[in-house]
């Protein structure tokens, strides 16, 4: 049973099955199991899966206080509860999976079960310096260096644009054009964490937390320093050019994923109900595990990424880098998948394209080559590439939505934000409603 999960189909009492087993990375799962609860009888469904399948006692964690999951994260036979979210991470021995599974099944109380994931970040490096050099941090396998082709890598380059005074993706979406900066939004970036001394972010940080076990939330890979300077970077950075969409933002920066740029599923729930607790407006997380074609995406992250929207906040999400399938949890529907474009606003070849299936699509679209932002002291500043740097720029921009229209649900932003997106040449498939546009 490892290797499925079943969800509980409304009204028919039913139970779907897809397999997992697919995926190309070895050691994709942790072990532990996720476990959608109805949130009016959270205790009920725990009590069954205690008294069926010999699990041990979940630490409840609520959102204000999830740090505390560190603990329950890194210790053997713990699992933990997000009463909040209606969640559990359940540690189950691999002789009790079947059982687990089964009372899941058995019990109204429990809506779905998978295994947990590891995730990565979202980012394609540059090993080279060259055009082909570009592949994604979870491959490293040369048949995909190779089908990104020069010709390809080249079109995304596009024509020249006139950084000194703003970076080429602040120009493309038009965030240069408008007066909102995003004041009295805040937005969550689940990452690497922050460089919280950076010259250019310590002011604009809320709030801080590491769901990492043994690290701090101070960025040891860039990653997460980056995306926060996309999304919240100052109107005036100590160096030119300005890279960050909604100057007047909050950031608010949670460590999901380590300094190695992996975490697990179980952390981005804590992650998200911190954020939550912290009034964030929109989630922002360039990360993601691969999925292949045909795969359905996940039936917790899907509830979970619903009653996030009912809460009135957005989850954005980085499409993935393969190539292939939008990647999880960007595959929910409940959660905008956002695709990279190159400076010719073609499609990045590395960006993963939609498939026929229910929210299996791209929603968006955003820069994400050769995009430049803030990176850990000493450096200061770095020019990166991938879908996590297109992530950030979306979710400035529902930071300006969220300031135009401070009353407006999640949903009409999400409505806002895609009914005001410049129309591409490219397919839905690849760029969805098209590039994000500041309003």
């Amino acid at each position: 049973m490892t290797n499925e999960s079943f969800d509980r189909r409304a009204g028919d009492g039913q139970f779907g099955l897809y397999d997992q087993s697919v995926l190309k990375r070895e050691n994709a799962y942790t072990g532990k199991y996720l476990v959608l609860l109805d949130c009016q009888e959270e205790e009920r469904g725990m009590q069954a899966l205690r008294s069926q399948a010999g699990i041990a006692a979940a630490e409840s964690v609520r959102g204000a206080e999830a740090e505390n999951a560190v603990r329950v994260f890194d210790t053997p036979d713990m699992s933990a509860l997000f009463p909040e979210l209606g969640v559990a991470v359940i540690d189950v021995a691999p002789d009790q999976r079947e059982a687990l599974m089964t009372a899941a099944q058995e019990e109204p109380s429990v809506i779905a079960a998978e295994p947990e994931r590891l995730v990565y970040i979202s980012t394609i490096t540059d090993r080279s310096r060259e055009v082909k050099g570009y592949y994604p941090t979870y491959r490293s396998d040369e048949d995909v260096l190779e089908r990104h082709t020069t010709a390809a890598m080249a079109v995304s380059l596009g024509p020249a644009w006139d950084e000194t005074a703003h970076t080429w993706g602040l120009q493309a979406v038009r965030a240069n054009h408008t007066h909102l900066t995003g004041q009295g939004v805040r937005v969550a970036v689940l990452d690497t964490g922050v460089d919280t001394e950076h010259p250019d972010l310590s002011a604009r940080i809320a709030g801080t937390a590491s769901f990492v076990p043994g690290q701090s939330v101070q960025d040891g890979n860039g990653h997460g320093t980056h995306c926060c300077g996309t999304a919240a970077g100052p109107a005036e950075p100590q160096h030119q050019p300005r890279y960050g969409i909604a100057p007047g933002a909050e950031i608010l920066a949670g460590k999901v994923l380590s300094n190695q740029g992996s975490g697990s599923d179980g952390q981005i729930l804590a992650g998200i109900a911190w954020a939550l607790s912290q009034g964030a407006k929109v989630i922002s997380m360039s990360l993601g595990a691969p999925v292949s074609p045909g795969q359905l995406f996940s039936p917790v992250f899907e509830s979970l990424a619903k009653r996030v929207v009912t809460a009135g906040t957005l989850i954005v999400a980085a499409a993935g880098n393969d190539g292939g399938p939008v990647n999880h949890p960007a595959n929910c529907p409940s959660v905008l998948a956002v695709a990279a474009v190159g400076r010719a606003l073609d499609v990045a070849p590395f960006s993963c394209r939609g498939q026929g299936l229910l929210g299996a699509e791209v929603n968006i679209a955003a820069p994400g080559v050769e995009v430049r932002s803030a990176w850990p002291m000493p450096q200061l500043y770095n020019t990166i590439s991938g879908t996590s740097m297109a992530t950030p720029h979306i979710a400035g921009i529902v930071a300006l939505l969220g300031e135009a229209a401070p009353d407006a649900t999640a949903t009409e932003l999400k409505k806002r934000l895609l009914s005001g997106a410049y129309r591409l040449a490219q397919a839905p498939a690849s760029v969805g409603a098209g590039l994000g546009q500041a309003p």
